[in-house]
């Protein structure tokens, strides 16, 4: 398959082999998306009535602060509550009862900016990914080559696959997630293991073998958050 401006974005990602593909796909286009709305785009009057109505999720408000632009952040913040307070809290024509009142902060306190962003370019980058398994050998064996699938995307490939690719190939693609998954799965429930088993007095001591346990923790939970 011919490279092209919209298969060389998944093969970038693909290359590094190392942990879940897919949460490094996530990962890239949650790092450019942070760094645009802590630039210039703060002030673009369009951006900012999209981060009035739908503000961040902890996650990214962390993300965010990292940056180390507490006054970009103070911006947003500050017409961000201005709008919260002049179309759902001090809104009273608005609202005949308390209820569509809730329901309006309810539905802004599971939104997000950078998390909609996010899914806009998920959507299109694994429509890519998909044509790209279908057409090319080359990439099948690239996608086989993986480290790890985590179980959320796993779950995510396979809801999405019997849509985007023909029958032909969902076996082989089911097949080869599976395998990803299954070997990692099997890594981390022998770790974890391990790791328990150290606290047993009799594997205390100086000299004591931890093998790959010590970080079976944090690969774990990554494995079933993403995070």
């Amino acid at each position: 398959m011919r490279e092209s401006i919209l298969t060389i974005p998944i093969s970038e990602i693909f290359e590094p082999k190392c942990g879940c593909p897919f949460c490094r796909m996530r990962d890239t286009l949650e790092d450019r998306c942070v760094e645009y709305i802590m630039g210039a785009a703060m002030m673009e009057p369009d951006v900012r009535e999209q981060t009035n109505q739908l503000g961040f999720c902890k996650t990214h408000f962390e993300k965010m602060l990292q940056q180390k632009n507490r006054l970009s952040i103070a911006l947003m913040l500050q017409s961000h509550l201005n709008e919260i307070n002049s179309s759902i809290i001090s809104k009273k024509r608005l609202f005949s009862n308390s209820k569509g009142k809730t329901a309006k902060i309810s539905e802004l306190n599971n939104s997000c900016f950078v998390c909609s962003k996010i899914e806009w370019g998920m959507k299109r980058l694994l429509v890519t990914f998909f044509e790209m398994f279908e057409k090319s050998n080359e990439f099948k064996k690239l996608l086989s080559e993986q480290e790890m699938l985590c179980l959320n995307h796993y779950e995510m490939l396979l809801s999405l696959s019997s849509s985007m690719i023909s029958k032909k190939a969902l076996s082989e693609f089911e097949a080869i997630c599976t395998s990803l998954l299954q070997k990692h799965l099997a890594e981390l429930i022998n770790d974890v293991t391990h790791f328990c088993n150290m606290y047993d007095y009799r594997n205390s001591g100086k000299n004591a073998d931890w093998g790959n346990s010590k970080d079976s923790i944090e690969r774990t939970v990554k494995f079933l958050t993403t995070r």
